[in-house]
């Protein structure tokens, strides 16, 4: 999603979608193999043929453009400056202040003596790049807080503790001490510095270890132990200064970040992602914005992203989870351009605030998930923490990660829980209306407990409480990045052909571009070495490694032959030590990651192995060198290793899949062009449903693009829906990559669009797995461009370089989400990480959403559609207050859905479509005879005869009640008409005049301190103080129609969509054209009586 041409509809439309068509496929010409396996039917030309006819053609004009396209954003500079160093602020004076009446309080100096003892201890101070902490000035304060809050809190410094007790017991869970202000000044400027340092090429990357905490402080309001707040004034600062035009803020804190929320909810050019703990609201700062169904307001609809925890004990898998289903697909469309994190550690384990069960290790994860955004530009700034330990080694895991240090194993990752299923379901339901990205096929229900064939479902798991802090190690590395080739792999050729693709250029010419772009240089060059036979024998039989050894010696004649014998396969003299050599190096380059000698690896050989069956050679491929490689792990580890191969090379690794498929310690996933069974290696041995056998079952899976040109967009959604959760289910303990470019843009065989970039991010999103450990083995691709391009992207990314930014990606293909969803249909049953999926909504349930639309905002007008009542069968005392869960706490209900409040809103929704439509007045309920009623039980809509009987004065703006600051002007005598003519036209209908005891924004109601309310203040743009009201969003006051009518115009610019009149206290919502009586306001009433009145509301409930 852009950050422009947004509207405020609800139903707002994405943009056009971009359906690329795949060709008509005619069932016909679908086929099961029933010959010997690499063979194909006469009726189809071998592979061979079909890539010769097409390297000897010119390109397609489409192909042509597209590569085009793709090498035109590509940087060929090789003298391109490499971006290092971490930019750190520590600055001993953020200590000078402390709780001067309460020594126990949780966020006093202790905290940062902590964190830096720890830095200490693990040498990472002296790595990063120091920076002085200096002081915000006003104007950069000013452009989140007001001159008068600023003002206010400058003047703390020379209060005494008494004066400083009583204003902060003005605000809530905050103190206050003479350096407060210093130190905030100061927590503030230092993010201002790391933002400056990084957008000025000075750093790649930063952190700020502050005190106070920020992300709690509103425009004029202290909160939370926050005074300012540091991220949302940094993003501001980096717009003004820097002209950044969208930045991303991720709240990992486990309170809700409200400060910076309500900072941004109707700006679109900054998304806003929390995830905290909410507990349906019992958890501070208990409001209702912090659920998942608040998205933003106006322009910023869609930009406000939350994902509400709603039990305690959330583990590492379950914030991974949201990251990979939610943030990184939206964050990807949005493009940000600067990325800054709050970054409290309060969810760790330990931690007495936010009592999680997450570990340093999964805060290390996240870091590293973030680092792909931005171009690397991520600062993180310290907030919350409150266990001195785990508030220590979660900022120094996080430090690892942004200095480049490689990702350390979750201890026990396993799969989201149900709670956070349902939350991250409910939130993706939630902004599904706004981002392409999340848009999903209709999925079949099914249930996920059943199985089938005698498969054994995978248990769920219980709360997951470790009972100890895993101590986290890092590696002392040698050196990153191991490098293998050898120019003897050329004298594999085609004797007969000098036009097949499979050429020795290819090898060549990667390894030119890796040193033309000094890449190579930055390598540690390994030794090449033969494979042994001991090795081959592990995946290959003794009958088919002597069968191939015998070609050495062979004529060209019989050396045609045999290669006919075989299905796409071409052999010459130097075959067998060519092979041997491909697979020896992929040892080798084990045996270096394994001891540590490197931690990860590239090895440029050929001829590709994938195809390769235990015995016998197909599609240019003879020995599975990644197949050798995965056993010779298992072997030097002397255990069954995990290990994750990872297939992107466009034609299905059949080879592979079948070495494997009854061995669960090796997972398979290959993402491939199917083209239902008539792709390359054709049959059906790379549909979906191939899953593996036996104990291996589950551990085999396919993900089958049905058509060409898929590209950059369709392989990140793969992997962030279905991949990496299987992956971090899995947790593999060595990731090996069947890194096949003839997917990439160009190339004549694949017809497929991603671009060298995508794949430098398909690389950065594996590298968080196994330590790190992870080897690219070369397979396919035959545009020597492309291929060399593309390893050179996942070099550099293999290297730590900062991942590229993105081409502004199209939405994913609807053909190919389907085949996203269909491999993730057939695996929910063994992967428990692939059931955060779209919940559909119940039978009369409104999609939530918290935004306002244009048509709602629009003082009195009625929509002829929404002339609907909604009525529901179970409606209860209970659901007739809205949303009873706060006042009455949990309801077994909430379990039914792990925590989601999906289920306490219908009733309230059904409350709002009655008043808006049905009834000629606001609030008021209309009761209409069974004979006026048409539909099911369920969802009524009034028959033909009521709508008649509803004229338009009765239904249109002239009959609504005249509400003083956004109702009509409608007389005693036009109102009591209006009765009467209803009372004519239908005897049967009565009408009883109340408040909506909820409406659907009460979300937008923000805390306030009684210190910022005053009932007398005049309206803000004409100086009135004749009837004026007070909105409940910004708390600004303007006055009503019968006047000017600027709190009418205030809410047409803002949206903000509740306002409190100072006449006689009651509160109406613009959206439902309607007086509003609920929980949620009932303290700002209490406020404003005691300020007017001097004492508190005689019946408060």
């Amino acid at each position: 999603m852009t950050s422009t041409g947004q509207d405020s509809t609800t139903t707002r439309l994405r943009r056009s979608r971009h359906n690329p068509q795949s060709p008509l496929h005619d069932s016909s010409v679908t086929w099961k193999r029933s010959i010997k396996k690499g063979a194909v039917p006469r009726s189809s030309p071998s592979l061979a043929e079909v890539k010769k006819k097409g390297k000897m053609k010119k390109l397609g004009q489409a192909a042509e453009d597209d590569l085009i396209m793709g090498l035109q954003g590509l940087d060929m500079n090789p003298e391109a400056k490499v971006l290092v160093g971490t930019g750190l602020v520590f600055d001993e004076q953020l200590n000078e202040f402390h709780c001067l009446w309460d020594d126990s309080f949780p966020e006093r100096p202790e905290r940062l003596h902590a964190i830096k003892e720890q830095l200490i201890q693990e040498g990472l101070l002296d790595r990063c790049v120091s920076f002085q902490a200096r002081f915000a000035e006003k104007e950069e304060l000013m452009l989140v807080h007001s001159l008068e809050f600023i003002d206010l809190m400058e003047t703390t410094q020379h209060m005494n503790e008494r004066e400083l007790r009583l204003l902060a017991d003005t605000y809530d869970s905050v103190y206050l001490h003479p350096n407060s202000y210093t130190c905030a000044c100061l927590a503030s400027g230092s993010v201002l510095r790391l933002v400056d340092a990084v957008l000025g090429a000075e750093i790649r990357n930063g952190m700020a270890i502050i005190r106070p905490p920020g992300h709690h402080a509103q425009h004029s309001l202290m909160d939370g132990y926050c005074m300012f707040n540091h991220v949302a004034v940094a993003a501001r600062y980096a717009q003004k200064k820097h002209r950044i035009q969208r930045v991303l803020i991720v709240d990992w804190d486990v309170h809700h970040g409200q400060g910076t929320q309500f900072t941004f909810d109707q700006d679109p050019s900054v998304l806003y992602f929390s995830i905290h703990r909410y507990e349906q609201g019992r958890f501070w700062p208990h409001l209702k914005a912090s659920n998942w169904s608040t998205t933003g307001f106006g322009q910023g609809q869609g930009y406000t992203i939350n994902v509400p925890w709603n039990q305690v004990g959330m583990r590492d898998a379950d914030y991974i989870a949201a990251f990979l289903h939610i943030l990184l697909p939206v964050a990807f469309e949005f493009q940000p351009q600067l990325v800054l994190v709050a970054a409290g550690f309060d969810a760790i384990q330990g931690d007495p605030k936010g009592e999680m069960a997450t570990t340093p290790a999964g805060f290390a994860q996240l870091t590293h998930l973030l680092m792909g955004l931005a171009g690397g530009k991520l600062i993180l700034s310290l907030e919350g923490g409150y266990n001195l330990r785990s508030l220590a080694e979660g900022v120094s895991a996080s430090l690892h990660i942004l200095l480049g240090d490689p990702c350390p194993m979750l201890e026990s990752p396993g799969a989201p829980c149900p709670s956070a299923q349902a939350s991250i379901s409910s939130t993706l339901e939630a902004l599904e209306p706004f981002w392409e990205v999340l848009v999903r096929p209709a999925e079949t229900p099914e249930e996920d407990s059943v199985a089938e064939d005698g498969v054994q479902e995978i248990q769920e798991e219980g709360p997951w409480e470790p009972p100890v802090l895993p101590i986290l190690t890092w590696p002392l590395l040698q050196a990153r990045t191991g490098l293998i080739y050898d120019e003897r792999m050329m004298s594999h050729c085609n004797l007969w052909d000098s036009h097949h693709p499979e050429t020795p250029q290819r090898i060549l010419r990667i390894m030119c571009h890796l040193e033309e772009l000094g890449l190579a240089g930055r390598c540690v060059t390994l030794p090449v070495r033969p494979a042994t036979e001991a090795e081959l024998l592990t995946c290959h039989s003794a009958e088919y490694v002597e069968r191939l050894r015998a070609t050495e010696k062979m004529k060209t004649r019989e050396l045609h032959r045999e290669g006919a014998n075989f299905d796409s396969i071409y052999i010459c003299p130097s075959t067998f030590t060519c092979a041997q050599l491909a697979t020896g190096s992929a040892c080798r380059l084990v045996e270096a990651v394994l001891s540590g000698e490197v931690l990860n690896g590239v090895a440029v050989v050929r001829p590709p192995g994938h195809h390769a069956e235990q015995d016998t050679a197909c599609g240019f491929c003879f020995f599975n060198s990644v197949a050798v490689a995965a056993r010779h792990a298992q072997a030097i580890s002397g255990h069954a290793m995990r290990i994750l191969i990872v297939d992107w090379d466009i034609h299905h690794g059949n080879g592979t899949q079948h070495i494997f498929e009854d061995d669960p310690s090796v997972l398979y996933v290959s993402l491939h062009r199917f083209d239902r069974g008539t792709f390359f290696p054709m049959g059906d041995e790379g549909a979906s449903s191939q899953v593996g056998k036996a104990a291996g079952t589950g551990f085999t899976v396919n993900v089958a693009w049905n058509g060409p040109r898929v590209g950059d967009a369709e392989y990140l959604a793969a992997w962030h829906r279905l991949v990496l959760p299987i992956a971090y289910e899995f947790n593999p303990e060595l990731v090996l990559v069947s890194a096949g470019f003839d997917a990439a843009r160009g190339d004549p065989l694949g017809g497929c669009q991603v671009s060298p970039e995508g794949y430098a991010h398909l690389t950065h999103l594996l590298m968080g797995l196994a330590n790190g450990r992870i080897i690219l083995i070369l397979e396919g691709g035959y545009n020597l461009t492309s291929i060399s391009e593309s390893m050179a992207a996942c070099t550099h990314a293999l290297l730590g370089d900062l991942s590229p930014q993105l081409a502004l990606l199209r939405p994913p293909q609807s053909g190919a989400l389907a085949s996203i969803t269909e491999t993730i249909q057939v695996h929910r049953r063994y992967w428990r990480s692939l059931r955060v999926t779209r919940k559909v909504l119940e039978a009369g349930m409104r999609k939530p959403t918290s935004a306002l639309s244009t048509e709602e905002s629009s003082p009195g007008q009625t929509k002829p559609e929404a002339a609907k009542v909604v009525l529901t069968r179970d409606q209860s005392s209970e659901t007739a207050t809205g949303r009873a869960t706060l006042e009455k706490g949990p309801s077994a209900s909430e379990d039914a859905v792990g925590g989601a409040e999906l289920n306490q809103t219908p009733q309230a929704s059904c409350t709002e479509k009655q008043t808006s439509a049905a009834s000629p007045v606001p609030g008021a309920t209309a009761l209409l005879p069974p004979s006026q009623l048409t539909g099911n039980p369920k969802t009524l809509e009034l028959g033909k005869e009521a709508l008649e009987t509803l004229e338009p004065q009765a239904l249109g703006e002239e009959s609504l009640l005249g509400e003083a600051a956004g109702g009509q002007d409608v007389d005693d005598s036009q109102l009591t008409q209006g009765f009467q003519d209803l009372a004519d036209t239908n005897q049967d209908i009565l009408h009883a005049v109340t408040p909506l005891l909820w409406c659907p924004h009460l979300v937008a109601v923000r805390p306030m301190s009684a210190a910022n309310l005053d009932v007398t203040q005049p309206c803000k743009d004409c100086g009135t103080l004749q009837e004026n009201w007070l909105c409940l969003s910004c708390y600004q006051v303007y006055c009503s129609r019968y006047v000017n009518a600027h709190m009418v115009r205030h809410h047409e610019v803002s949206g903000h969509p509740l306002v409190l009149s100072y006449i006689d206290l009651s509160t109406w919502c613009y959206p439902c054209q309607a007086y509003v009586h609920h929980q949620d306001l009932l303290d700002v009433k209490n406020i404003t009586h005691q300020k007017k009145f001097g004492e508190d509301m005689p019946h408060p409930h």
